[in-house]
């Protein structure tokens, strides 16, 4: 039997189906700590996030319309909570290893059995150097890279998240995958490729933009042409797709057990709330 959609489950929640909400909060728990892990960078503000984005979803689900998808709904309350948390830490020192060290442990959770051991500890090497990358990019570039090539929202859904315009997106979009193909291309790439040239165009813009839409056909087969006769950008977009290949296959990570039972027995109480 299939999986209810989203929108079956927020109708029967709405209409006070207590086992529909426990379904959506499970189906959406782990990429709302993974958002938060990759935003606030420490993984207690992280859990905090996922607890508060939760508890307050709960709270005001009766009113939500369907406006958006669930899961944008979700990402845009879970992203007011990391705001607060970036807010009340400003000063506070960034602790990345933790972040890191988790990544390396989900990414061999859910290892390929067939692997071998080196291809185990390559692995892990190339999630935690992704999630160290994606940690360092700038805080409004990183929120867009993860919305969009982490988390999966398409453009239109990241600008609905963060306010912005698809273009204010798009742009962001293209310097941060940029960024994080320069930061990984020292382990990506097992050879320096030639250096480009002055006819080189700047491959991974259009090839980013390519990936949205935004060029035309003409365009994309002029682009082809040339990564195809030069090596350097042949290289250069392999790199980028491999990048983001890793963004989006990044595990969700578990939530922690107790943080899960902390939200069942708060959900439960505010039910009970409302009963009283």
């Amino acid at each position: 039997m299939a999986e209810p959609t989203d929108e079956a489950l927020l109708e029967r929640v709405q209409g006070g189906d207590r086992v529909a909400l426990d379904k959506l909060i499970q189906r959406h728990q782990g990429q709302i700590f993974r958002f938060g892990m990759k935003m606030c960078r420490n993984r207690e503000d992280a859990e905090d996030v996922v607890q508060e984005t939760l508890l307050a979803a709960t709270r005001t689900i009766g009113g939500f319309r369907g406006a958006s998808s669930v899961s944008t709904w979700l990402y845009s309350i879970a992203r007011s909570f990391c705001i607060k948390k970036r807010r009340r830490s400003k000063f506070a020192p960034e602790h990345h290893e933790s972040l890191e060290q988790d990544a390396a442990k989900d990414a061999h959770a859910l290892a390929d059995p067939g692997r071998t051991p080196e291809e185990h500890a390559e692995a892990n090497q190339l999630e935690a150097a992704l999630g160290e990358a994606i940690a360092g990019l700038e805080e409004k570039y990183r929120e867009t890279l993860v919305l969009r090539d982490v988390e999966g929202l398409t453009a239109p859904q990241v600008a609905e998240v963060t306010g912005l315009s698809v273009a204010a997106v798009k742009s962001r979009l293209h310097r941060a995958r940029a960024a994080l193909r320069d930061r990984l291309a020292p382990i990506l790439d097992a050879e320096t490729p030639p250096e480009t040239s002055d006819q080189c165009p700047n491959i991974l813009e259009l090839f980013s933009r390519n990936l949205e839409g935004e060029i035309s056909a003409d365009l994309c087969a002029k682009m082809q042409h040339h990564v195809d006769n030069c090596p350097h950008c042949r290289a250069t977009c392999g790199s980028l797709n491999r990048v983001l290949n890793m963004c989006r296959t990044s595990p969700a990570p578990a939530v922690p057990e107790h943080i899960q039972t902390a939200v069942r027995e708060a959900v439960q109480r505010l039910e009970f709330a409302k009963m009283d």
